[in-house]
């Protein structure tokens, strides 16, 4: 019997401790993680810090969005700058800004409706690409594991393999960065990665440029016990943005105010 029990066990306690293994299935539960997360609404707060040559702060500012689903897809409406609620005057752009979109959101036929929604999924796959290659793009060891966001997590780290060729667009910068990952040991979730260039890397069709030495790091948290949402996310480094404006510093994005949306989430003005 005990050598049936552990016949059973082992297969699991190996994958447990198998770093690449880990990856898989959390990048598979992703796939249904994914799914449950597009009916939440949540509020978006990016702020970007600008530090002088010595690392002091220079100058500070932010906007806070309300992130809420419109008639089958995300809508966003600016409700605060620099955490203080809009002039009057911008208040009522966003207004009319909401209220046209209502309005031809809800004059499109079915098939337009179902184009719009499904241009918006593919972007949403296409966000988790990435995921599906890093077995072939980095080789990973298992650090340790830390406590985290209220768990206990695996703790892996990545190099780039030698010889790796990106498939996509969206993996270009694999070669290019180095990884360290926490994976919830109950759940198999993602709970922080972070990336560090290790070269100039680009994201968004070069819209984005890091320098060396830079770091991405996001975070997630459990909501509601059912799904894993982004809570934080940190670009920070020095940073070209639209080829054009180059800061160092930090941009900080913070996600909170998750509302299930066929429930309790916020109603937009109608």
């Amino acid at each position: 019997m005990r050598l049936l029990l552990l016949s059973l066990a082992l297969p699991a306690l190996l994958c447990a401790q198998d770093p690449v293994e880990i990856i898989r299935r959390a990048t598979e539960l992703d796939r249904h993680n994914t799914g449950i997360s597009r009916s939440y609404t949540f509020l978006q707060r990016q702020e970007q810090r600008d530090l002088d040559a010595a690392g002091k702060l220079k100058k500070t500012e932010s906007e806070t969005f309300d992130v809420t689903l419109l008639e089958g897809s995300p809508y966003r409406r600016l409700v605060a700058r620099n955490d203080q609620p809009l002039p009057l005057k911008d208040q009522s752009k966003e207004e009319d800004k909401l209220q046209r979109s209502i309005a031809d959101r809800r004059k499109e036929t079915p098939e337009l409706r179902e184009r719009r929604v499904a241009d918006w999924e593919r972007k949403r796959q296409k966000q988790r690409e990435p995921l599906t290659e890093l077995p072939d793009a980095f080789t990973f060891t298992l650090a340790g594991e830390e406590a985290l966001n209220g768990g206990e997590a695996f703790v892996i780290e990545g190099v780039p393999k030698p010889g790796y060729r990106p498939k996509s667009a969206s993996t270009a910068f694999f070669p290019k960065c180095k990884l360290r990952l926490w994976i919830d040991k109950k759940d198999f979730q993602w709970v922080k990665i972070d990336i560090e260039s290790l070269d100039t890397i680009s994201f968004g069709g070069f819209l984005i440029r890091l320098a060396k030495g830079s770091h991405v790091t996001i975070e997630s948290a459990r909501v509601n016990n059912e799904v894993w949402l982004p809570k934080r996310a940190v670009i920070k480094g020095s940073v070209r943005i639209a080829l054009v404006k180059v800061m160092r510093g930090e941009i900080v994005y913070t996600f909170s105010d998750y509302k299930k949306f066929q429930t309790d989430s916020r109603v937009l003005p109608q």
